[in-house]
């Protein structure tokens, strides 16, 4: 007895067209950003710049937001490949309606709004206070270290750059000697009105590359400089405190010999991780323990965390109007002002004081404090809690958030470069991580 199969009629015509909510099931997540971009989100700012009659109609700037949240929550990132996507997948179909941008439209789209792009955290954070997603009754904090759009080879120290472009400046004098008695020899040759006379294609080549080289050591020279004035200004400030110690040294308006920078991303920095040095930008986040949301986002070029402890604490409360009542910071925010910021603000905090071993119930201090200084304190509170301490909630709070980011939805490095542009790329990327946790409390 032959089996039975179900009928396959790849030449089947449909009688009626299909929907393209039909596409998707009810409760998809590109359902609920459709809902979300068309009811909810405010993108005044993005249809006021579309003026005038001229040219193509334009695709509807809310479709194109929803094309790019939608992509970025399901760990799509790539112009190219967003645009493959709404050709491919069904999903991306329904939120373009079968109306495909290509992958220009995508990338222009998102370089010219963006701005008004990383605005909508703000509102998306808003939508998940309204349904009860946020509590801010304890807020872990933490930093992770995401690759730039460039290569760490492709970076020169201060003092290489010094050698080098005193090697590339002898290398094309040469040359231009060279040519030049080479175009006398032949303007005796063959007379002064023949042509070949232009100098070679790696003349040219060499003298861009020390132009570039010239730059950059402009610009490493005008931080150092820019930094000294700071440094010797707070000196002349604190002039009158007696210190003990010998007195340091005047700050210099020399660069570091080792100071680097990047010839393709200029604002991106060499960064120390756990699994090495990379060329890139310091992400910064700060999670709401009640549903993992992002509450807060920073983002520099600087590899030490210290500085963004108070940034965060200032986006949260202009964010949400409120301090949180707790928050947790692993060892890499500690320091004496940041401490006073926790006391001034009211705020109960938990921060290590030192390295956590592994295996550890808390993180204790591994360096000396003062007897009832704020470090010794927060030593003891942490001590005292034992298993028990707050502090434990850091770990089971953010680092899953850089995890879903990094490793379930694949971001590992910026597509974009300058660091302005960067912030609002991380912006983008807490918005569509919110997205996902609205999503799931919707469902």
């Amino acid at each position: 007895m032959s089996k039975t199969f179900r009928g396959w009629n790849l030449d089947q015509t449909l009688l009626l067209p299909p929907s393209v909510h039909d596409f998707v099931p009810t409760g998809h997540l590109s359902r609920l950003v459709v809902a979300l971009v068309t009811e909810q989100l405010d993108l005044s700012t993005v249809m006021a710049s579309y003026k005038g009659e001229k040219g193509q109609p334009p695709y509807h700037p809310a479709m194109m937001v929803a094309l790019l949240l939608y992509a970025y929550a399901v760990g799509i990132y790539s112009s190219r490949r967003i645009a493959k996507a709404c050709v491919e997948r069904v999903d991306f179909m329904a939120i373009v309606a079968l109306d495909a941008p290509d992958f220009r439209t995508i990338s222009e789209f998102r370089r010219r709004h963006l701005a008004a792009l990383s605005a909508l955290f703000l509102q998306v954070l808003k939508l998940c206070e309204r349904a009860g997603l946020v509590k801010l009754g304890h807020v872990a904090l933490d930093g992770t270290k995401i690759k730039a759009n460039a290569s760490k080879h492709k970076a020169m120290s201060y003092e290489r750059m010094s050698q080098r472009e005193a090697e590339l400046r002898a290398e094309v004098d040469g040359w231009l000697k060279a040519a030049e008695t080479a175009d006398t020899a032949e303007d005796k040759a063959f007379g002064a009105d023949k042509h070949g006379d232009e100098l070679p294609d790696w003349v040219a080549d060499k003298q861009a590359r020390l132009a570039k080289i010239g730059e950059a050591k402009a610009a490493l020279e005008a931080e150092a400089k820019a930094k000294a004035a700071a440094e010797r200004a707070a000196c002349e400030k604190d002039d009158d405190k007696p210190r003990p110690g010998r007195k340091a040294a005047p700050p210099s308006d020399v660069p570091e010999p080792k100071a680097q920078r990047n010839f393709t991303d200029p604002e991106s920095r060499i960064l120390k991780t756990k699994d090495g040095y990379i060329q890139g930008y310091n992400a910064q986040a700060a999670v709401d323990a009640q549903a993992q949301i992002i509450v807060a986002h920073t983002l520099s070029n600087n590899g030490n965390d210290q500085a963004q402890f108070a940034p965060l604490l200032d986006g949260i409360k202009a964010n949400l109007g409120r301090n949180p009542d707790e928050v947790s910071a692993d060892a890499g925010y500690c320091s004496a002002p940041n401490l006073r910021t926790l006391s001034r603000r009211r705020i109960k905090g938990y921060i290590a004081t030192g390295r956590q071993k592994h295996g550890s119930k808390s993180a204790t201090a591994k360096r000396p404090a003062k007897s009832g200084s704020l470090l010794a304190r927060m030593t003891r509170r942490l001590r005292r809690a034992g298993h028990r301490s707050r502090y434990r909630l850091r770990k089971q709070v953010v680092e899953p958030v850089f995890g879903q980011v990094k490793q379930a939805r694949g971001f590992r490095q910026f597509l974009l470069r300058g660091i302005e542009k960067i912030k609002a790329e991380w912006a983008m990327i807490c918005t569509a991580h919110n997205l996902r946790k609205l999503a799931l409390a919707a469902a």
